[in-house]
């Protein structure tokens, strides 16, 4: 079971705590700017759009983060 907590911040995680996880993920070098929740997906995954600058020109570039969260370990992974 998730509890209502728990939900509250999964549904609400900072770019900086998305950072961190895609980070552990094996994604050394990146970091978020932005980060909103935009749903679940099909298969239960939590979906966030975040924002990161791109290092060759700079510009700010959009991509879909996916969090899948397990409630026996009570930990989270993340990928593209």
């Amino acid at each position: 079971m998730i509890t209502a907590d728990k939900l509250a911040l999964l549904t609400n995680m900072p770019a900086v705590m998305l950072t961190t996880a895609i980070q552990q993920a094996g994604y050394k070098k990146d970091k978020f700017k932005t980060a909103k929740f935009v749903g679940l997906t099909n298969r239960g995954q939590f979906c966030y759009n975040c924002t990161f600058r791109d290092e060759f020109d700079g510009n700010d570039v959009a991509c879909h983060v996916f969090l899948d969260y397990n409630h026996t370990t009570d930990s989270v992974t993340a990928d593209y």
